[in-house]
């Protein structure tokens, strides 16, 4: 069944699109946390350079969200991912010229944050615009399948290129990733929804944006909860390194690999949410996630086998992606086409914000204790989800039994 939205052409182009990206992206986000981890040793460092990347997609959300509702979506990811590649090839030379300078893995931590915002909010409302209603969940399952297909192949790639090629090599394949992936997004056709009111302000829009969400706070709250997951695997790459280098006594190979069984686990929640929920009901599926999620964040943290880290990785990759799907399939069906991308930009700027808080922050605390500080943190912020995704049930399920 999650396969069947390939037939569709334009659905088939996107997805192959994202895999690529993706793949990229994975390649060098992997390859730039060991490649500064290897030659300044500092958490710190990796914390602050994450923070610069989610700092960066928080300025440009603002924007994002209303260009996305007033132009072609389609276009935007194209000129995106241009950009993108032509900085990484600027970087890639500067590191080729100079050798290794910490400033330049910032510039690409900015670059990256920017391009990776864009893309998201863009492409998640294309998306909405290119599928059926009846589609969305299965198409959410593929691009999630998509996401974790070119992420964990990254993973382990990433882990063997830099090792024995250099992470200048790794910047190249992730600038050709975007061309090949624009390219194919290229040949989408469609017609894009009609703008409500061409003759309204960029500042006009932007606002309405905001009065669309303020007037509807189960959806917000949905939004927010929604973000929760994203967070929590923002904050698995800060804790990682850390993890696997003291730890769990690994190297780079071990790191990769880690982030591999991560994206197997994210694979699998392609094959899993839909069919769970459609069992046993979607919100009961989500309560189910978190709670996985929270126990096994905290057994990872004490743990010292590297098989296990392994297989945790597995757990956390399976529901941080399965609640990503069911989510963003419930805000899909739920928010009007003509304000996605403003609604999504807010939930993304949200997200960043809080990324850049618990990326330094963390790093911080792992600096000072232990990396495993870092995962009991995780488990804290999932146990928060679910409390507030089943406070907000209750109460909307208590109001439809008065009404009733």
């Amino acid at each position: 069944m999650v396969f069947s939205v390939l037939k569709q052409r334009n659905f088939r182009h996107y997805s192959f699109a994202d895999i690529i990206s993706g793949f990229g992206v994975g390649m060098s986000t992997i390859g730039a946390n060991w490649y500064l981890m290897d030659q300044t040793n500092s958490i710190t460092a990796i914390g602050f350079m994450l923070s610069l990347n989610v700092i960066s997609g928080f300025l440009i959300s603002a924007f994002v969200g209303t260009l996305i509702d007033k132009w072609n979506r389609k276009t935007i990811i194209l000129w995106a991912n241009g950009i993108r590649a032509i900085a990484l090839l600027i970087i890639t030379g500067a590191f080729v010229w100079t050798g290794f300078r910490i400033e330049y893995l910032y510039a690409f931590a900015i670059i990256n944050g920017m391009g990776w915002t864009v893309y998201m909010t863009a492409s998640r409302s294309l998306v909405q615009e290119i599928l059926t209603e009846k589609d969305l969940i299965h198409g959410n399952s593929l691009i999630e399948i998509s996401l974790q297909v070119g992420m964990f192949m990254a993973g382990a790639l990433s882990g063997v290129l830099y090792k024995f090629v250099g992470f200048e090599i790794i910047l190249l394949l992730n600038a050709l990733a975007f061309i090949v992936s624009s390219f194919l997004l290229s040949r989408i056709q469609y017609t894009p929804i009609p703008f409500e009111n061409d003759k309204e302000t960029f500042f006009a829009t932007f606002k309405n944006g905001l009065k669309y969400l303020a007037e509807r706070p189960f959806i917000f709250l949905l939004g927010i909860v929604s973000i929760i997951p994203l967070v929590s695997t923002m904050i698995y790459n800060v804790v990682l390194p850390g993890y696997v280098s003291n730890t769990v006594q690994g190297d780079s190979v071990v790191f990769g690999l880690s982030d591999m069984f991560y994206g197997i686990g994210g694979l699998l929640s392609g094959f899993i949410a839909a069919p769970l929920a459609k069992k046993i009901s979607q919100h009961g599926t989500i309560l189910l996630f978190f709670m996985i999620s929270v126990l096994s964040l905290l057994a990872v943290a004490f743990n010292h086998l590297i098989l296990l880290l392994y297989f945790g990785s597995v757990l956390i990759g399976l529901t941080n992606s399965s609640l990503r799907i069911l989510m963003t399939t419930t805000l899909m069906e739920s928010v009007s086409k003509s304000y996605m991308g403003r609604a999504t930009s807010v939930w993304m700027a949200i997200s960043l914000l809080l990324q850049t808080l618990s990326a330094t922050g963390l790093g911080l605390v792992i600096d000072h204790f232990s990396p495993g500080a870092g995962f009991i943190c995780m488990s804290g912020l999932m146990f928060i989800g679910f409390v507030v995704y089943f406070v907000m049930n209750s109460k909307a399920t208590l109001k439809s039994t008065l009404e009733a």
